[in-house]
């Protein structure tokens, strides 16, 4: 995933052919993915090309048409994101993330701080660094990457 600023200085993410530009009401749910979402990304991350069925029994315990339903409309949103890819070679088609934990973090956190603190992380580190919720290691990665 890339972040860039457009020709009118607003924040623009690429990944896997698509733009999503942050500077926009409208834009941000195509960014931010829904608890449900997730839960499909989750599941992709820790299996490469999981089926519907499986994500279905994985998820919701069962494959009953509900459930398959609503599995088919999370993947169906997710691939309109750019954030899973569907192999169709062969029957049933099997499922895998094109994006990773980190980048999906990235996307949400901006997201949120654009919402809450126009687009600053400064509240969001100085919380972690003031309730002590970073290791001694995360601070010096911090440290390093501030120094860059």
């Amino acid at each position: 995933m890339e972040k860039y600023l457009d020709e009118h200085s607003r924040d623009v993410y690429a990944f896997h052919g698509h733009h999503v530009y942050l500077g926009f009401p409208m834009a941000v749910p195509k960014s931010v993915v829904t608890d449900s979402e997730l839960d499909v990304l989750i599941v992709l991350w820790s299996e490469s090309f999981v089926t519907a069925r499986s994500l279905a029994e994985q998820l919701y315990g069962e494959v009953a048409p509900s459930s398959m339903g609503t599995v088919q409309k999370l993947i169906s949103r997710l691939e309109d994101k750019g954030m899973i890819k569907r192999d169709r070679r062969g029957a049933p088609h099997r499922f895998e993330a094109t994006v990773t934990r980190e980048e999906v973090a990235g996307l949400q956190l901006d997201a949120f701080a654009r919402k809450l603190s126009n687009g600053s992380l400064s509240p969001f580190v100085m919380h972690l660094v003031q309730t002590k919720r970073l290791s001694k290691k995360d601070k010096e990665r911090i440290r390093r990457l501030l120094d860059e």
